[in-house]
């Protein structure tokens, strides 16, 4: 369907974009969408390590907490992220 489109469409639907965001909030709007896929893509890597530790034969929990950057460098938009506790004993 999007490979259909023909280049003067894809500058109508940027141009429309454009009028209905404005100029001003373009910059905001991407730089916000990079940082969501930032954090998105270093939680998804986070799961798949927690994933793969129990197998290793590790059974302490990891009391450090991790601290996700929106960006390099951005000390203030840095949050501490809570690890869930495990309420259930592995036998």
């Amino acid at each position: 369907m999007l490979s259909n489109l023909k280049p003067l469409e894809i500058l109508l639907i940027v141009a429309v974009i454009v009028v209905l965001f404005g100029a001003k909030k373009l910059p905001d709007l991407a730089r916000s969408v990079g940082k969501s896929a930032r954090i998105l893509k270093s939680e998804a890597k986070a799961m798949k390590s927690e994933g793969a530790s129990p197998a290793e034969g590790s059974t302490a929990p990891q009391t450090a907490a991790r601290t996700i950057q929106s960006a390099p460098g951005d000390t203030a938009s840095a949050r501490p992220v809570s690890e869930p506790e495990r309420t259930t004993s592995q036998s």
